[in-house]
């Protein structure tokens, strides 16, 4: 959307820890994920990790309520920026992501809270980690509204619902795959 990016956070808890085989699957897919990510028609950029390479992190790594009582002290999540819902969706539906979800039961816990949360931002400023935990407890809590939304209910930045072109959906997930066919054999190769 013109002036308009859409910020998306997911979060998730892992069967077991990050290191551990059970969730090896899930830890050789996530660099494949993130390159595909930036390969993406639509993609603005996303937060990196505190004392990881690569992105800068934006702020500090904030979890949702969620992670009380779990056990871990840290867990999957991403934050990133899209310029629209259709490049997002054609992402996170196709390719090289696809794959990662259809294993994502093998590593994932079962959840009672939404897996991500988009909302708009203004073109130019950044969301931070807060920003997404915030959101998807809102999200949980209240439902979808133009504060907090999913994919199954949208909305536009002027607080209107809105539907998601499955058209240019499709179309773009067609232009994504031609620039990540590297990444999707070599996605393709690895153990669920």
């Amino acid at each position: 959307m013109r002036g308009h990016h859409l910020a998306v956070y997911n979060f998730g808890l892992h069967v077991d820890n990050y290191e551990s085989p059970r969730v090896e699957g899930f830890r050789l897919r996530e660099p494949l994920n993130f390159e595909a990510a930036s390969r993406a028609e639509g993609y603005v950029g996303r937060s990196g990790y505190e004392d990881v390479p690569g992105p800068e992190s934006w702020g500090e790594k904030v979890y949702p309520r969620f992670i009380a009582g779990s056990g871990f002290t840290d867990a999957p999540s991403s934050l990133s920026l899209w310029a629209d819902l259709e490049a997002l969706m054609a992402f996170t539906y196709s390719g090289v992501h696809a794959d990662a979800l259809k294993h994502a039961r093998n590593w994932n816990q079962r959840q009672a809270w939404p897996a991500l949360v988009l909302w708009w931002v203004v073109e130019g400023a950044r969301p931070v980690w807060a920003d997404g935990a915030a959101r998807l407890e809102h999200l949980h809590d209240h439902g979808p509204t133009p504060h907090a939304f999913t994919f199954k209910a949208p909305y536009c930045p002027d607080g209107k619902a809105v539907v998601v072109d499955r058209e240019a959906v499709k179309a773009m997930a067609g232009r994504n795959a031609a620039g990540q066919d590297d990444l999707l054999a070599a996605t393709k190769a690895l153990k669920p």
